[in-house]
């Protein structure tokens, strides 16, 4: 019997039970779940090894890579800064990133990068795991590239390529890396122990990521040239890198967030209450709102399923309710974490595993958790 760690108030055991599950049922090897509601954090918990050979136990300040679910940090910056009134998502990539204009992008528009149709879902050329490592390589081969569909058309998921244009934008006009910025602007006065560029004195808190056997296609080196095989295999990548210190050190931005369930929990919670958590406030109002401004609507050319993306986030849609609520954004990362915000019931709900599926928006471990949690508050 696997021990559960942690706080949870008491009218929320059931998603304590749900958690515990997870590990009766060899679903987990190491996780934890965090969940805010009308900004109080109700559940708090941790379980299980940090290490494939179990001999580290997770602990309170275990962190790990959460992969895509490092979306929604990059975007939440850009929403910051439009919120500020110095970035318009509609306003050409060209007018922050001059270099941008090539290609035929002179007019590709920011919204079309934060929602996934800017056509630029990968690099046109094979590329190496290190290209992440280089900004200046990343951005500068987007910048020269043409793109691969008509702007605002359809979404293509940028499984790499996003967080790279954003973050480089978010340069342009504010001066600080994406990392930096995140850190000095969200992540510090939330006192969240999230990492876009881990600095060395965090390694020991590491834990070790289990990738699934299955891994993205390496169909593009067969010569698939579609757009899902650009996208998932371009850089090829096996779920090991971040082990390894120069994944850890690099600001990843589409994909290399380190964090654990509570941390990103504090950061998008602001999204859940109006802007704030806790006293402190990262987003007007309306700032938060631009999120829920659709950007596509329909079959993703990435994985042929239907999906909305709204301003950098993912949005409810009637084919998959994630939440009872409409008003829900949320994005996850490859192998299983998530997030889910719910600002009509202001829920935030976070689940950050090291066990991989293979899976980008969550799988049966963090549903079941969903419905602990909904069914908690009689939403169900």
């Amino acid at each position: 019997m696997t021990e559960i760690h942690g706080t949870v108030d008491p009218k929320f055991e059931a998603v304590r039970d749900a958690f515990a599950r997870n590990f009766e049922e060899e679903l987990d090897v190491g996780a934890c779940v965090a969940v805010s509601v009308e900004g109080e954090v109700v559940v708090d918990l941790w379980a299980g090894h940090a290490d494939e050979a179990r001999t580290r136990p997770w602990e309170r300040d275990t962190i790990v890579n959460v992969y895509s679910t490092t979306k929604t940090m990059t975007a939440l910056c850009a929403l910051v800064l439009a919120d500020r009134g110095e970035l318009d998502f509609h306003a050409p990539v060209a007018r922050y990133w001059p270099a941008f204009a090539q290609n035929g992008k002179e007019e590709l528009e920011v919204r079309h990068v934060m929602g996934h149709a800017s056509g630029l879902s990968a690099w046109d050329e094979i590329q190496p795991v290190e290209v992440l490592y280089d900004w200046d390589r990343a951005t500068s081969l987007l910048a020269a590239q043409a793109p691969a569909w008509e702007p605002g058309s359809a979404s293509g998921y940028h499984a790499w390529t996003r967080g790279y244009m954003i973050g480089e934008v978010v340069r342009r006009i504010n001066g600080k890396s994406l990392g930096t910025f995140f850190r000095e602007e969200i992540a510090e006065p939330l006192g969240a122990d999230f990492h876009i560029g881990l600095p060395p004195s965090e390694d020991a808190r590491v834990g070790e990521m289990l990738p699934p056997p299955d891994l993205p296609s390496d169909a593009m080196r067969a010569g698939d040239t579609s757009v899902g095989a650009r996208s998932n295999g371009n850089p090829p990548v096996t779920g090991l890198e971040p082990r390894t210190e120069a994944w850890r050190r690099a600001e990843i931005p589409s994909a290399g967030g380190i964090g654990n369930a509570r941390s990103v929990m504090r950061v998008q919670s602001v999204m859940a209450n109006g802007g704030a958590f806790e006293g402190v406030r990262i987003l007007s109002a309306e700032g938060c709102e631009a999120v829920f401004e659709e950007q596509t609507n329909g079959p993703d050319l990435f994985s042929g399923n239907p999906v909305r993306h709204g301003m950098g986030y993912g949005l409810w849609q009637q084919e998959a309710p994630i939440t009872p609520s409409p008003r829900t954004c949320y994005w996850g990362g490859w192998g299983g974490s998530i997030v889910t915000v719910d600002m009509d019931a202001r829920v935030c709900l976070v689940y950050v595993p090291n066990q991989m599926k293979s899976t980008t928006t969550g799988d049966r471990r963090s549903a079941r958790i969903n419905r602990a949690v909904y069914g908690t508050l009689g939403l169900l």
